[in-house]
């Protein structure tokens, strides 16, 4: 389907709200259904195993506006986590064996009861992950000490860097964003991040900056490492690759460049199902900034909530999420394609 079709489906949906739109374009391309594929796998309908991971998006307010971003976060974002709806997380995570809370926006560290947050998890004895955009930390003085705090609680810091150099890097997520992020890493590494033996860890991610699929992680992975220790003396733990998925600003690039129709075959093309049946939905529920329950991050954004009852925080039922079916869409093909994808870099 061409691009000027996409562009009259999205003239005839003005009416529709953004998530519906997406919706509409991802079932308009002439393409198998992504259900089909799992019945051809044997894992429909897929089902969750498990909570082992709640991601909680704690606003879309971010200092960046970066071309990939499926939240479609920024600066003018308004949502925000409120500390009522971190209390009500607080107590729905209580009542599960969780290991993991994994702390995600825009800019996480943006929402005013962040280091509340935080510090709740940190008395609870979970591992804490947050997805920090590097930048924030250089962004002004009153986040300067984030490093400092991130080692207090043990905070597990995931951070994008597109590549190890700035023409790359600053085309996804702005001018000047390389520089800082460098600036940002040489803090995390000077309190112990990322180095051997100190029990902290420094993850990056790296998403491609057009319509193609990641490279092997692990290739990469030895690449990023020795042109940011030879360059900047810069080290960290692992490099996680992520696929794309087409939604919000990535979404609107691929229609733009007219790669749509051949992204969404690509990744149709590279179906795995080995990783169709390790996604991180099965194991992992999404939060979003005003309590709604999702299975992952990306139908958060598509406002798929979970095929659940009660689909907010405040009526948070267990046992009706254990076993509960996922809800799958056209965007899934994006977890599945070659060796998979997930908020942790590959699957298989």
């Amino acid at each position: 389907m061409g691009t000027l079709v996409h562009k009259s489906l999205l003239a005839q949906g003005h009416a529709l709200s953004e998530t519906e739109k997406q919706l509409n374009l991802l079932q308009e391309a002439s393409l198998p259904c992504f259900e089909t594929k799992l019945k051809e796998s044997n894992l429909y309908p897929l089902t969750a195993i498990g909570v082992d991971v709640f991601q909680i998006n704690i606003g879309k307010m971010c200092n960046q506006v970066c071309k990939h971003c499926h939240v479609d976060a920024g600066p003018d974002r308004k949502e925000i986590m409120t500390r009522e709806t971190m209390k009500l997380c607080l107590d729905a995570i209580d009542k599960t064996a969780c290991s993991t809370v994994d702390l995600t926006g825009g800019a996480p560290e943006m929402n005013p009861n962040f280091r509340w947050f935080v510090a709740q998890l940190s008395a609870r004895r979970k591992k804490i992950l947050v997805r920090c955009n590097l930048t924030i930390i250089v962004a002004n003085k009153s986040y300067n000490d984030l490093p400092e705090f991130f080692k207090k609680h043990n905070v597990e810091v995931v951070s994008s860097l597109p590549y190890f150099n700035s023409k790359k890097t600053d085309a996804q997520r702005g001018s000047g964003v390389f520089d800082k992020s460098i600036e940002a890493l040489k803090m995390l590494n000077a309190v112990g991040y990322g180095c051997e033996n100190s029990g902290l860890i420094l993850n990056l991610v790296y998403n491609p900056s057009g319509a193609f699929l990641p490279p092997d992680q692990s290739v990469l992975e030895v690449e990023f490492k020795a042109k940011l220790r030879s360059q900047f003396d810069i080290v960290f733990n692992q490099l996680f690759t992520i696929t794309n998925l087409p939604i919000s600003r990535y979404l609107q690039y691929l229609i733009a460049s007219e790669n749509y129709q051949g992204y969404m075959e690509k990744l149709v093309n590279a179906y795995n199902p080995v990783a169709a049946s390790t996604v991180m939905c099965r194991t992992t529920l999404s939060i979003s900034w005003d309590g709604f329950i999702f299975d992952c991050d990306f139908n958060q954004m598509l406002d798929l909530k979970v095929s659940a009852k009660d689909q907010h925080i405040s009526a948070f039922n267990i046992d009706d999420l254990l076993n509960r079916i996922i809800i799958v869409n056209q965007h899934c093909y994006g977890c599945t394609a070659g060796a998979g994808s997930s908020c942790g870099g590959e699957l298989t």
